[in-house]
């Protein structure tokens, strides 16, 4: 087991959402007839609340844009809910709210825009959903139709930690899958467990709903719906999402693309100098023998001085191939071939430095690790001058990733041929700096993994580079420098799904020389001390990529 010590303050994600904040307080300038959904959720405190002029500082009414539909029958009758139409002031304030005026609000629609007054009314919590009763449908005015309700695409985890703020809001789950997978006689009907990638997820179906006995569940989709939370005996809220109707359904794939190979971790920038020294580390999620089914692996550099310089990568990545052959150069891409070897479903093996150390020069071997290719790339092929070193394209260097702030990375490849048009099973980015991609047709191609996607799954549009599209997610590089970080890759891979039902977050563990190989194989311990008083205030164990 490894420690790792941080200060208070903890940058934790690399992902960020759009979705709502903590509730931080809002102070307006001059009184409004309207109280935001924002203020309004914050006046329960846990027991009814009688709205009223005072209590809502002068404001008698709300308004928004409606998202219910009862068109498919699968909420909840009479409420009319809405969300805001747009943030309040600066801040991240969407926020949404139930209220109930009977059997009149399924005449409402998605994209109505409507006021509605709200004094005397009766904020309190029934059937585990904060709503407002005790009004009636007079109370509403319809001010126009047709708004357009933006995409909040916000992940599972996110909703679980904090169900209030995203009750009564429209919600894209975006690439979730059942699990486990869905028969072919399977309904909606019920409770059913979707996954997006981060956690799992109650998608419920009332047994009246127009789709309740719909069979053909996807495979992978988005879905669209409303958030509701219910009650269980400790006081907890318990969220689910709710489809509106069988269109809030949008099919992204039929059959699952499984990687024989993840990337679970890797030794970019080693304790003093890196040349040999670095490696990578990958989880097999089957068998596999390289001899009969061989990969590759390619590593890019994206250093100003890395070859060819000042120009974008025209051949993806293969690009080391046009790479200036001169001493003390770095290619763009640099492959290696695995060709030998076996690796057993659910064991890590490693690619890199013939060395096989684990930080650096004179620190622990891990030759005792699986390794499928380790060959020393800081010497020259051949000997007698100049020239290249990796498998079929890159150049002999002294360091495989640039630590300059530039984009590094690497994927893996079924297969030994790389070239302009091959797109990897897996690849990770650190840091997004250089001549990356030129805003078109030229790029580094993605995997459809946690973090990239090659098709928008909201917008259906191609994006198949890094930083096309939605593709800009990257790890970071962790200072200072040549401290010998491991960067350790957590996260939860489905082989039965061919797909990540826990993203991969990156861990920064500082090994010393004398480190083990189970210092990047196992569980690590996160202990978060006061960075004044140095006191122990949380532990945490963070597990290693592994397979579900």
């Amino acid at each position: 087991m490894k420690k790792i010590i941080n200060c208070l303050i903890i940058l934790s994600a690399v992902l960020t959402w759009t979705g709502c904040k903590h509730d931080d307080a809002y102070n307006g300038g001059e009184t409004s007839p309207f109280i935001s959904n924002f203020d309004l959720r914050k006046l329960y405190k846990g027991t009814e609340v009688t709205l009223s002029n005072t209590n809502m500082k002068g404001a008698s009414s709300v308004r928004g844009v409606v998202i219910s539909d009862h068109s498919g029958n699968n909420l909840p009758a009479g409420l009319l809910i809405l969300q805001n139409s747009r943030p309040v002031g600066a801040i991240d304030s969407l926020r949404g709210i139930a209220i109930n005026i009977g059997q009149d609000a399924a005449s409402y629609v998605p994209g109505d825009s409507v006021h509605v007054k709200i004094d005397g009314g009766l904020l309190s919590r029934k059937d585990g959903i904060l709503q407002i009763t005790g009004l009636n449908a007079s109370i509403v005015t319809k001010i126009s139709s047709g708004r357009t309700i933006p995409v909040n695409r916000v992940p599972s985890s996110a909703i679980l930690a904090r169900p209030n703020d995203f009750e009564s809001t429209l919600v894209a789950m975006v690439k979730a899958g059942f699990d486990p997978v869905a028969a072919p006689a399977d309904t909606y009907k019920g409770d059913k467990v979707i996954n997006d990638g981060f956690d799992n997820f109650i998608l419920h179906t009332e047994p009246t709903a127009s789709f309740a006995n719909a069979t053909g569940l996807n495979f992978n989709a988005n879905y669209y719906g409303i958030i509701f939370n219910t009650v269980d005996a400790n006081g907890n809220l318990k969220p689910h999402q709710r489809i509106r109707t069988i269109r809030d359904v949008t099919p992204l794939s039929s059959t699952p693309e499984i990687a024989a190979i993840i990337i679970s971790g890797y030794m970019a920038d080693a304790e003093g100098g890196d040349g040999n020294y670095e490696y990578m580390q990958f989880l097999a999620t089957r068998d596999i023998n390289f001899a009969t089914t061989p990969y590759s692996v390619v590593v890019t550099n994206n250093a100003g001085a890395s070859t060819p310089t000042t120009v974008f990568p025209v051949k993806g990545w293969a690009t080391g191939i046009d790479a200036v052959r001169g001493t003390g150069l770095t290619a763009r891409t640099y492959k290696f071939d695995l060709t030998s070897g076996t690796a057993a479903k659910g064991t890590y093996f490693y690619v890199g430095g013939s060395s096989k150390l684990i930080n650096g020069s004179n620190s622990t071997s891990i030759a005792a690790g699986k390794w499928i290719k380790a060959k020393n790339y800081t010497t020259a092929t051949p000997t007698a001058a100049p020239a290249g070193n990796g498998d079929g394209f890159g150049l002999y260097t002294s360091g495989l990733f640039a630590n300059s702030g530039n984009a590094s990375g690497f994927a893996v490849f079924e297969g030994t041929d790389v070239n302009v048009n091959s797109a990897p099973i897996d690849v990770i980015f650190i840091g997004d700096g250089g001549s990356v991609y030129n805003g078109s047709t030229v790029g580094y191609r993605i995997a459809n993994n946690d973090y990239y996607d090659k098709i928008d799954p909201i917008t259906l549009q191609p994006q198949p580079f890094f930083k096309a599209g939605t593709n800009i997610l990257k790890f970071s590089y962790q200072l200072p420098s040549d401290q010998g970080f491991w960067n350790m890759l957590g996260g939860v891979y489905n082989a039965d799904l061919g797909k990540w039902v826990k993203a991969r977050t990156q861990t920064n563990l500082d090994l010393s020389k004398t480190s083990t190989l189970g210092s990047i194989e196992s569980p690590a311990i996160r202990i978060t001390t006061d960075a004044n008083t140095g006191v122990e205030i949380r532990r945490d164990t963070i597990p290693p990529t592994r397979l579900k």
